[in-house]
């Protein structure tokens, strides 16, 4: 543990604030004081303390201390407090710890006592910061690589973006790296150092997508921060958007508007400062015409666009890939790198449905099971994981056909059968007709009817 810890000490006893100070200080601990309610403000707001030592009952009321844990809270709520009061009661003890406090004492207590709860506070504190510090690396340690058209341009896109505040919208095919190329405009942005948090709108409770976003004021006094707080002054990234109901994205598209919203059950309204940065899997343009998604919604969303092309669009990246995933994977891993053998066709061929995140996947099995090869084939294991792939397609369409009503099976059957046969016969109308057993001109209306344009 460090002692480089520094407290903020806040009671309007001059005797305790003085004594506990200078205990802490013969400890080791770097200390603030504060003798009111105002006083702590003013020295929270200054410089957050790593570690907080409150008086429950202050100079403005019985709770003015519960607020400034509150207040210290809402702007880190990793900073560890200790609220301690002379007029204790359950209730009181049970209300701090609700709201975040780490340990709640009772007036009169041992120094020793205190020093205890100052120990773990500083080595709960100590722990957070080597997990942010792990986790900055992570979320440092991949890049956009490829030297394809395509990402170049949006290299070139993102350090544009790195000077604006505009509204991204990001599109592409699941696994194409848009949660990537969000947190690449955030690095580079001037809200670098702020939170850049993820919300998937496909993974949210559909019963609590507005607690989720916008928080709640509870009736006991407590507060859960949404979403939308928790990226103050940061970045907030809405992953999967097409997936959030109309209901919500009517309410996101007032907070847009209004640059404030207010918690759910709560009167008070929140001023918003962050960056929205979009992402949808769907073509939004299809959502939009089936009433899926909000078009005013799009429009505030989609301020700069960017889209990500599927990995079998820009196989020329494919060795770059390879190579940086192999060189990344070791060093995460404290494995020797394994040297991947690229010079054949197969995987180029591969559709990698998947894309980089299939691919990236496919490195690490590689990688795992070949620790002690000097070179891999590879080919041999897409060849394999091509079998396993074609196996698991057949397997997931049969079971995702029996999650469908009668109708909707009957059509998500027939588009597949069409589409399949059309690429058998290479397009020719005729021959699928032939085939099927089909008038040429009913074959026609189907296929209009169905959605099926044409074949690749």
């Amino acid at each position: 543990m460090t002692t480089s810890n520094e407290i903020l000490v806040v009671d309007d006893n001059s005797d305790i604030r003085v004594l506990i100070s200078g205990f802490l200080k013969d400890k080791g601990f770097s200390v603030r004081e504060a003798a009111n309610f105002d006083q702590a403000f003013i020295e929270i707001n200054k410089k957050l303390p790593d570690i907080a030592v409150i008086d429950v009952k202050l100079d403005k009321g019985d709770n003015d201390g519960i607020e400034l844990l509150t207040h210290i809270k809402k702007i880190d709520e990793n900073v560890p407090v200790i609220m301690i009061s002379g007029h204790a009661n359950v209730q009181m003890a049970v209300d701090s710890l609700k709201l975040g406090a780490f340990e709640f004492i009772q007036k009169p207590f041992s120094t020793e006592r205190l020093l205890n709860f100052v120990n773990r506070a500083a080595e709960y504190k100590d722990l957070k910061n080597e997990k942010n510090i792990l986790e900055n690396k992570l979320f440092n340690s991949y890049e956009i690589i490829g030297q394809s058209h395509a990402i170049e341009k949006i290299r070139d896109l993102i350090n544009k973006l790195s000077s604006t505040e505009s509204r991204v919208f990001i599109s592409g095919p699941a696994g194409s790296g848009k949660e990537l190329v969000a947190r690449q405009i955030h690095k580079k942005s001037l809200r670098f150092n702020k939170p850049f948090v993820v919300v998937n709108g496909a993974l949210l409770d559909p019963e609590k997508y507005e607690l989720e976003l916008f928080g709640s004021d509870n009736i006991d006094g407590t507060v859960n921060y949404g979403f939308f707080e928790k990226a103050k002054n940061g970045t907030l990234l809405i992953d999967e958007v097409s997936e959030i109901p109309l209901e919500t994205q009517a309410k996101i598209l007032r907070v847009l508007t209004d640059q404030k919203f207010k918690r759910v059950s709560g009167s008070k309204e929140i001023n918003v400062n962050i960056r929205i940065i979009s992402t949808s899997s769907k073509n939004i343009r299809e959502e939009i015409d089936k009433g899926n998604f909000r078009e005013d919604l799009y429009h505030r969303l989609n301020v700069v666009p960017v889209y990500l092309p599927a990995l079998k669009d820009r196989t020329e990246d494919i060795p770059l890939l390879l190579k940086y995933f192999s060189k990344k994977i070791s060093e995460l891993n404290g494995i020797n790198e394994t040297k991947l053998d690229t010079d054949f066709d197969l995987i180029y061929k591969y559709d990698w449905p998947g894309n980089v995140r299939e691919l990236r996947n496919l490195v690490e099995r590689i990688s795992i099971l070949s620790v002690n090869e000097k070179k891999v084939n590879v080919n041999s294991l897409v060849q394999e994981a091509l079998s396993h792939k074609n196996h698991d397609s057949a397997q997931d369409f049969y079971e995702s056909v029996f999650s469908y009503p009668l109708k909707e099976a009957r059509e998500k059957f027939e588009k597949d059968y069409l589409t399949s046969q059309l690429k058998k016969h290479k397009g020719n109308i005729s021959k699928t007709a032939e085939f099927v057993g089909m008038e040429r001109s009913a074959l026609h209306r189907k296929l209009k009817t169905l959605g099926i344009k044409g074949v690749n």
